[in-house]
């Protein structure tokens, strides 16, 4: 398995192109020594990987492209899965397919959305039949958070069931909505989790984009190695279901940088 290396995400690559572009803004701005990747995420559903309609149409990339997306080794290639309520049952078998016949041979990660504490020998079953070796990163959402009553203890309790599995845990309330996170609220999950689960890399979301990024100083400045991803707050519409803008992107890309930078403080 690779090194759990913080990443700086965006959701909703649609082709190689929007990659290499902004793969060079990243590389360009990402300070000398400092060890973060570029997360390229690309997204899948139930209804994508079945063939079924979906709203989600316009900025869901056709199943038989995401290879061809995940064409870099620079980038932390990760497919993000949208589980529905109605394949808990069969979810390894999607796991199984989205990774290994869809997502190419350069994939690194699958991310788990909406799934409320799946099973996790669905997830192990899943990943175990694609024979590929993939990080795991399980969305922690509010329905999830309210299901162990928004207590770090009760967090820390629940992911223990999922060690060996997931390697990695976003807290998104936001979901693609473009909610704004709470650092203050949030801080105390990432604590207990960096107290009792060191093993599993942490990463949070919600209403991120270039002009947003102050809401997580706090948080980068206490976990250096904290990643974060963006997806609604970088178009101009704030609305999920249309195509990404990629000049705010680039903004993105370029502020989240001097962010998560370490300040040096003069004597």
């Amino acid at each position: 398995m690779r090194e759990l290396l913080p990443y700086i995400g965006i959701c909703d690559f649609m082709n190689f192109s929007q990659v290499q572009e902004m793969l060079a803004v990243f590389q360009a701005n990402l300070p000398k020594g400092m060890k973060r990747k570029l997360m390229v995420g690309a997204m899948m559903s139930h209804k994508t990987l079945h063939n079924l309609s979906t709203e989600w149409a316009k900025v869901f990339p056709d199943k038989n492209t995401v290879a061809s997306i995940f064409g870099s080794e620079e980038a932390y290639n990760c497919l993000h899965y949208v589980v529905s309520q109605f394949d808990n049952r069969e979810l390894w078998r999607d796991i199984a397919i989205a990774i290994s016949h869809y997502g190419g041979l350069d994939i690194h990660a699958i991310q788990l959305d909406r799934a409320i504490w799946p099973d996790p020998g669905q997830i192990a079953n899943g990943v175990h039949t694609a024979r590929r070796h993939v990080e795991v990163i399980l969305q922690i959402n509010g329905t999830a958070l309210d299901e162990v009553d928004n207590e770090p203890s009760k967090l820390v309790r629940k992911l223990k069931d999922y060690e060996g599995v997931v390697h990695r845990i976003l807290l998104d309330k936001s979901m693609g909505r473009g909610l704004t996170l709470n650092p203050e609220e949030l801080a105390p999950f990432i604590r207990a989790i960096k107290s009792d689960l060191p093993w599993l890399g942490v990463g949070v979301a919600g209403g991120l984009g270039p002009d947003t990024l102050e809401i997580i100083q706090p948080l980068v400045e206490e976990f250096p190695d904290l990643s974060i991803d963006a997806q609604s707050r970088l178009r101009s519409s704030g609305n999920a279901v249309d195509p990404i803008d990629w000049d705010m992107a680039k903004a993105y890309l370029v502020n989240a940088l001097k962010v998560v930078t370490p300040k040096v403080v003069t004597p």
